[in-house]
């Protein structure tokens, strides 16, 4: 059993190298197969689907976010001073593994029908992620440094799991599109504008949950 589960392990490992260095649609059954040295019929073992193969791959992608997010954010520190730690991480981790992050939100394609892994359906790999997001911003107001603008009644307020998609939408956006060097084209900010990248995420946070004031 070991040894199954070593070959298994094996063959993702194989595929997240393709995913990081040559993109998700460099992945198939037969290309891991014989980068891995094995039978082109050994991953049908463990991943029925090309689908599946691709979802345990996507799920290396989460693990490695997350444990990111635990060695960059603090969690002694301000909500809002984590959540900022936890955008920039999030748009870091696209820049720098575009072809990982491009996958591992195809939720359309790996958590429904054509899945048939024996593991878990990608969002539960998604789910706390944006939870822990939606809990931070929840608890952004609590301190003295955030600027409230007037608004309605807090009967009538946004739910932060709301704000929180919004906000993430946001930051996805700007991953997406300083990848394919469209705001680059539209600030004209030639690369790599780190600094400019910083203040659009920076922006992102003061339009959901308000500017801060020290």
């Amino acid at each position: 059993m070991a040894d199954e589960n070593s070959l298994r392990e094996r063959l993702i490992d194989v595929g997240v190298h393709l995913v990081l260095t040559e993109g998700s649609a460099s992945v198939g059954l037969r290309e891991i197969a014989r980068r891995a040295g094995v039978s082109h019929g050994a991953p049908r073992r463990y991943f029925a689907t090309h689908h599946a193969l691709l979802s345990a791959i996507a799920r290396r992608g989460f693990e490695d976010l997350a444990a990111r997010f635990e060695t960059a954010v603090d969690p002694e520190a301000p909500p809002r001073a984590q959540l900022e730690r936890l955008a920039k991480t999030y748009v870091g981790y696209a820049l720098e593994c575009r072809g990982m992050f491009e996958l591992m939100f195809r939720h359309d394609l790996l958590d429904g029908a054509q899945q048939h892994d024996d593991g878990p359906q990608l969002r539960t790999s998604t789910l706390p992620l944006f939870e822990r997001m939606a809990a931070l911003v929840g608890r952004c107001g609590e301190g003295p440094d955030v600027v409230h603008r007037p608004g309605p009644p807090s009967s009538s307020a946004v739910p932060p799991v709301v704000t929180a998609a919004a906000l993430w939408s946001g930051l996805h956006g700007i991953a997406q599109l300083w990848t394919w060097g469209s705001l680059q084209l539209a600030l004209a900010t030639p690369p790599p504008g780190d600094e400019e990248l910083d203040r659009l995420v920076t922006t992102v946070l003061d339009a959901h949950l308000g500017p801060v004031t020290a």
